[in-house]
């Protein structure tokens, strides 16, 4: 992982903080995207706390103009990008008939759109060096259906498998495309689904059979650093002959789906 260049986005929140950290640590030189650039910008403060060196890059990546940007920033300032972390996401809650258009189009441009637009711009300067690494965090969502979450659900599936098919297009170019599924993980994305008065995290870990939700196996909740690892597994050398694959890191969540 040493010096290679690796540009993730959403990396202001708790998944993305943990891939972009750990990626530092072992001495990646990161470009850090977040639309939230004063989130950013304490992450990266915090981070040089600690003797590690992020470089911040604000970029929307629902705007293509603002992708393209934002990939040309990080190697003009870091070097040709080795590896992409699609990290950036949001959820909206609620049953079908209550989604607004809103809703589903702010879902979808940012968890599956944003995943297009980021690795369009990226796999078109690593075609010619003819090498990288990709992965997407998508969700077990995408695999499993979870009540009043259809959009997010749906967009993430957009995304494992566009990543997937374009897996197939650019593994000639020796560019490896791979997907990590986490499951419920202790963030604020999932805190914010916890109702007043509830105790959430005990619920999530033992299921909600109302929703025809399991629990999690495992007894657990994920912590960002168990999807960072496996983030960081599919893009070194290690998992060199793993390209189109889905890693799923929910405590068994998704009974193995």
């Amino acid at each position: 992982m040493r010096n290679k260049v690796t540009l993730v986005t959403g990396a202001a929140g708790g998944i993305g903080a943990a891939v972009v950290r750990l990626l530092a640590v072992r001495g990646a030189l990161v470009a850090a995207v977040d639309r939230d650039a004063d989130r950013l910008a304490e992450l990266t403060g915090k981070l040089a706390a600690e003797g590690l060196t992020v470089t911040a890059v604000p970029a929307d990546v629902t705007d293509s103009a603002s992708v393209e940007a934002a990939v040309d920033t990080a190697e003009r300032e870091l070097g040709p990008i080795d590896h992409l972390v699609n990290n950036a996401g949001v959820l909206r809650l609620g049953e079908v008939r209550d989604l607004t258009d809103e809703d589903w189009r702010t879902t979808f441009a940012i968890n599956a759109e944003g995943v297009f637009r980021v690795s369009r711009a990226v796999v078109h300067r690593m075609i010619p060096r003819r090498r990288g690494a990709i992965v997407t965090v998508a969700s077990n969502a995408g695999l499993t259906p979870r009540a009043e979450m259809a959009a997010y659900a749906a967009s993430k599936a957009a995304a494992t498998h566009f990543t997937k098919s374009l897996g197939l297009e650019v593994a000639r170019y020796g560019i490896r495309c791979n997907v990590v599924a986490p499951g419920s993980t202790d963030t604020p994305m999932l805190s914010a689904m916890w109702a007043d008065g509830v105790d959430g995290r005990a619920a999530t870990v033992a299921g909600v059979p109302s929703a025809f939700k399991v629990g999690i196996p495992l007894g657990k909740l994920a912590r960002p650093e168990d999807v960072a690892y496996a983030v960081a597994f599919l893009l070194s050398d290690e998992a060199g002959h793993i390209t189109l694959h889905d890693l799923t890191v929910d405590g068994g969540a998704g009974l193995g789906a």
